[in-house]
C-alpha cells in the first residue's frame, strides 16, 4: 500500500523533473528506487502540516469547541495537559497517504500521559505484525499501547502513549508531537509492509 502511495503522490507531485518530499518519503523513495529521472527537493519538516484540519473538541460529549488553523500547533504540547477536558482531531493528507485515518491527541485523564488514537489500514491478519513492532519500538511499560480490530470499519483501532516513542520531550510543540507521531508511524507502516 505504501509503495503504491508514494507512486501516486510524486506522480501528482512531479513538476519540472523535480518534486519535493520531506525526510521520511525523500528517504523512502530513494530506499526504493522510485527517484528515477527527477530530483527530489527535501521540505522543512515544519511545513508538514500546514494543511491540516484541526478541531478542539470535548472529551466528554465530543461537542465541536471550535476550528484551528495550522498556527495552533505552535501551541505546546502541554496545552492539552492544561486543558485535560478537550481532545484534537487532526486530518492531514499526510496520514491519509500512511493509511492512517482520524488521528487524535489527547491526555489521559487516569495516567496524565500524552496519547495518540487513530485507525490504522490493516488487514486483519497483520495483527500479530502490528503487536509484534508496537512491542519493539514503544519504550515503557505495558499498557503503553492498545489494539483492537473494528470488523465494521475494517481497520485497526489504535492508542499509543507517545512518551513511548523515541524522541519525545513533554516541552515539545504539538506541531512538533504530531511531526513525531507522523515518521512513527510511516516507519511502523514501511516495516510491516516489508517484512510481510
Amino acid at each position: 500500500m505504501l509503495k503504491k502511495q508514494m507512486e501516486i503522490y510524486i506522480s501528482k507531485a512531479l513538476s519540472e523533473n523535480k518534486v519535493e518530499l520531506f525526510k521520511e518519503e525523500k528517504e523512502y523513495a530513494e530506499r526504493h528506487h522510485l527517484t528515477n529521472d527527477f530530483t527530489i527537493v527535501e521540505k522543512e519538516n515544519n511545513t508538514r502540516f500546514t494543511d491540516a484540519y484541526i478541531e478542539r473538541s470535548n472529551k466528554e460529549n465530543e461537542e465541536l469547541i471550535s476550528e484551528e488553523s495550522a498556527a495552533f500547533l505552535s501551541q505546546p504540547l502541554e496545552y492539552l495537559k492544561i486543558n485535560k477536558s478537550e481532545f484534537l482531531y487532526i486530518e492531514s493528507s499526510w496520514f491519509e497517504l500512511i493509511g492512517v485515518e482520524t488521528l487524535s491527541l489527547e491526555v489521559d485523564d487516569v495516567f496524565g500521559t500524552y496519547n495518540a488514537l487513530f485507525g490504522l489500514k490493516f488487514q486483519k491478519k497483520m495483527g500479530n505484525a502490528l503487536k509484534a513492532y508496537l512491542n519493539n519500538e514503544l519504550q515503557g511499560e505495558i499498557g503503553t499501547y492498545s489494539l483492537m480490530f473494528n470488523q465494521g470499519d475494517g481497520l485497526w483501532d489504535v492508542n499509543f502513549s507517545l512518551s513511548g516513542v523515541e524522541g519525545f520531550k513533554e516541552e515539545m510543540s504539538l506541531g512538533d508531537a504530531l511531526s513525531l507521531i507522523y515518521h512513527f508511524l510511516f516507519i511502523l507502516v514501511e516495516t510491516i509492509e516489508e517484512d510481510n
